[in-house]
């Protein structure tokens, strides 16, 4: 099994290029860690990766 650590844009760029404005830069930073490395990625799966990366970044606005 092949682990990768790679920044949301990477991702974005590859799959989905077309959400790149929409994303914020503190949620384009964002390190995540690939089970079976970006190779292994399609479409959807990014789309999940970005909602859970938008969600995790609402979260925490509203903690402060």
């Amino acid at each position: 099994m092949v682990v990768e650590t790679v920044k949301l844009s990477e991702i974005v760029m590859r799959l989905t290029p077309e959400l790149y404005p929409f994303l914020k830069q503190n949620e384009l930073e964002s390190e995540i860690v690939l089970r079976n490395g970006i190779d292994a990625l399609e479409a959807e799966d990014a789309m999940e990766i970005i909602q859970y990366s938008i969600s995790e970044h609402q979260k925490h606005a509203y903690l402060h």
